[in-house]
């Protein structure tokens, strides 16, 4: 088909044939006439399909003094073809085609050649039409690829994105240069490798779906090693289906004869999952292992789908090392060349005291810190402490100031009738002193940000052994402090581990400047590519992906 059109559009749109050598002249006034009637008002569309980034292509078609990018006098160029290609494997990243007006470029395209057959000169207004469609299509898909087609914080207040940017009639007019709509889209992709790997998953999940996907587990007891029956069998199909594509899950181990025990090699494969999915790796088939086992083939591609898209929202370069923390998986990541280098849990904000997403530069850390309760906090959660418990404030060297001002005296809380405070008449500042039981733990790691969030370390070590972590008031609490502070310091010298201790025992708050700085990144992932292949998902513990989800599928595309 392709060698008949390239055929039929040179011997149909040959100069001197029906068009003449005028249909460029005659596209370009229609397009001219077109682009500087339209307004605000009078949105421009064709045939009733309404193009999205008007500013865009009136800057494009101007810079070329409104000739057709998309054809010329020997007929439609090879670009359109590719672009036309290119739109239709948009689905390879997560987006809709249909998104991209294809059906109406197709249809009009047709309608072209179709005229052409039975012997018809092109009519300028469609040709014009079909042109304008190309190239708002390249413009709102490029739009997508190199900043998401949904705005984050349209859906999620806390959420601060730091999306890519570009001049976009720059973009097109380098791609009509290069005659490469194709390979300039594919450069403005995430050029992160977590990207790339997540991407790959997702032609691999779409290719088991084409295949039947995996059964699901019947619902009963908890299993576990040594334990038989039918439900065994049906755990190891299951796992066998999804272990076929994941790199560190064979097939033939999960096969294993065909038994209907749970075995050695079911048993790892089953720690496998529950640790690929973020639940306690005992193998033992309970009702939380079994929910996630039973999570459908269509739900875990949307996820993969999903988070395509927050990838889309990151900077071109997080840096050449960087803090991840991964909040649906309560972890935080040391990445250096792509690896993590240090890697350790973290705890998150409670489901109504959310963890923001941004990027921010850790610039300093403090070595035993006061904490300044936050009037929130000091109201909701230690006002109740108080009135409880007279002593509460000495047991845990809390200091009570008469306000917030510069000036505020501290008072005896003793002094105050605390029965009869409430969250209306709370006037008082808290802060606790530098010591074992302060809830900042012995450090915190600072990024100053309008959020007032931070990582620390924290006294409550024991929260860091449960598989679902979110405790904190918004903070990150981290499970390695030490070792975090002496990879942020980098100076083996001064701040040896040794070092670090020694000031850390003194209990006299001090505050460290980074000789280099470190970006972080508080990201939101309830799916990811591993290093090795395997597909990790998470819980949407926040609710994120319902929104987003919603969003992607509503409306105009967001350019």
């Amino acid at each position: 088909m392709r060698g008949l059109y390239m055929t039929l559009a040179a011997v149909l749109w040959w100069p001197g044939t029906l068009a003449g050598q005028a249909l460029t002249e005659r596209v370009t006034d229609e397009l001219r006439s077109r682009l500087e009637a339209s307004t605000v008002a009078t949105r421009l569309e064709v045939d009733g399909e309404p193009l999205y980034a008007t500013v865009a292509l009136g800057a494009f078609y101007a810079r070329r003094a409104y000739a057709p990018a998309w054809l010329d006098e020997d007929g439609p160029l090879a670009a359109s073809e590719e672009l036309i290609e290119t739109l239709r494997a948009a689905h390879r990243e997560g987006l809709n085609p249909l998104d991209y007006h294809l059906q109406q470029i197709e249809a009009l395209r047709s309608e072209i050649l179709a005229g052409q057959l039975r012997g018809q000169a092109v009519d300028a207004s469609a040709a014009a039409g079909l042109d304008l469609l190309l190239s708002d299509a390249f413009l709102i898909y490029g739009s997508h690829l190199l900043s998401g087609r949904v705005n984050p914080e349209t859906i999620h207040s806390e959420w601060i994105a730091n999306r890519r940017g570009a001049d976009f009639a720059v973009v097109l007019e380098s791609a009509m240069e290069t005659g490469g709509p194709g390979a300039a889209l594919r450069r403005l992709l995430p050029p992160q490798a977590g990207y790339a790997r997540l991407r790959s998953a997702l032609a691999i999940y779409r290719f088991l779906e084409a295949q039947g996907g995996w059964p699901s587990v019947p619902a009963g007891p908890s299993l576990e090693l040594g334990d038989g029956g039918e439900r065994v069998t049906a755990i190891r199909r299951r796992l066998a289906a999804e272990g076929a594509i994941q790199a560190t899950e064979a097939a033939e181990i999960l096969y294993a004869g065909g038994s209907d025990v749970l075995d050695e090699g079911l048993d790892s494969a089953v720690r496998r999952f529950q640790a690929r999915h973020g639940l306690t790796p005992d193998g033992v088939v309970g009702d939380a292992t079994l929910a996630a086992m039973n999570v459908s083939i269509e739900d875990r591609i949307e996820q993969i789908e999903l988070n395509l898209e927050r990838w889309r929202w990151l900077p071109d370069q997080l840096g050449d090392r960087y803090v991840l923390v991964n909040i649906p998986a309560y972890s935080l990541d040391v990445i250096e060349s792509d690896s993590a280098v240090l890697s350790m849990q973290a705890i998150v904000g409670r489901s109504y005291r959310r963890t923001p997403v941004f990027s921010d530069t850790i610039t300093y850390l403090v070595f035993n810190p006061y904490w300044y309760v936050p009037h929130d906090l000091a109201v909701l959660d230690k006002l109740p402490l108080i009135k409880k418990d007279p002593g509460y404030l000495a047991s845990q060297k809390i200091r009570v100031y008469s306000g917030w001002s510069a000036g505020a005296q501290e008072i005896d809380p003793r002094t105050v009738d605390w029965q009869t405070v409430t969250g209306r008449n709370f006037k008082y500042r808290l802060i606790q002193e530098p010591g074992p039981q302060n809830a900042l733990g012995r450090v915190k790691f600072m990024f100053p940000n309008r959020f007032n969030v931070y990582l620390h370390d924290t006294p409550g070590r024991e929260l860091f052994s449960k598989a679902q972590r979110a405790f904190s008031s918004g903070c990150i609490r981290v499970e390695k402090p030490m070792a975090l502070a002496e990879l942020l310091l980098a100076d083996p010298v001064r701040w040896s581990r040794s070092a670090i201790e020694a000031a850390l025992a003194r209990q006299v708050e001090q505050s460290v400047t980074l000789s280099r700085r470190m970006p972080v990144h508080l990201l939101y992932w309830t799916a990811w590519a591993n290093d090795d292949g395997s597909i990790s998902f998470r819980p949407d513990i926040y609710n994120r992906d319902g929104p987003l989800k919603a969003a992607l599928e509503a409306g105009a595309p967001d350019a």
